[in-house]
C-alpha cells in the first residue's frame, strides 16, 4: 500500500511539473494549498486508473501504428491517456486537469511527463538502493 501511495505521489508531482512547463495544461479548482495538493493526488489516481484499464486496450488495438512509426505512436497514446484523464475530471467534478489543445499541449505534456517520471523513478531507485 505504501508503494502505491509513493507511486501516486510521484505521478502527482510529475503532473504538477508538467503544468509548470507546458502552458496549455493546468489544474482547475482548489482555493488553498491543501485543496490543490488533494486535487493533484486525486488526478494522479485517476490517471493511474486510466493507464491501468484503458491504455492496454488502446495499445493492443494500435499495434500496427506502433510498428509503422517505430514506437513513436507511444507518445500519442500517452497524450490520449492524459486527455482522457482531463475529460473525466472535467465532466465529473469540474475540477482537476485541464488540457487546452490535444495536438500540441497534450503531446508536449506526454513527453514532459515521461521524462519527469523517468527521472523520478531513477532518483527513487537510487534512494531505495542507498537505504538497503
Amino acid at each position: 500500500m505504501l508503494a502505491f501511495l509513493i507511486r501516486a505521489g510521484m505521478t502527482g508531482f510529475a503532473l504538477w511539473v508538467v503544468t509548470k512547463i507546458v502552458s496549455g495544461v493546468t489544474f482547475v479548482g482548489g482555493d488553498t494549498t491543501a485543496q490543490r495538493v488533494g486535487i493533484i493526488f486525486v488526478v494522479a489516481l485517476i490517471f493511474g486508473l486510466v493507464n491501468a484499464f484503458i491504455k492496454p486496450v488502446v495499445q493492443l488495438l494500435s499495434i500496427p501504428l506502433y510498428i509503422l512509426t517505430l514506437g513513436l505512436f507511444h507518445i500519442v497514446v500517452n497524450a490520449l491517456m492524459l486527455w482522457i484523464t482531463a475529460w473525466i475530471t472535467d465532466n465529473t467534478t469540474h475540477w482537476g486537469l485541464h488540457i487546452a489543445d490535444f495536438w500540441w499541449d497534450a503531446i508536449w505534456a506526454a513527453i514532459v511527463l515521461s521524462l519527469v517520471s523517468w527521472a523520478l523513478s531513477l532518483v527513487l531507485r537510487d534512494a531505495r538502493r542507498l537505504t538497503r
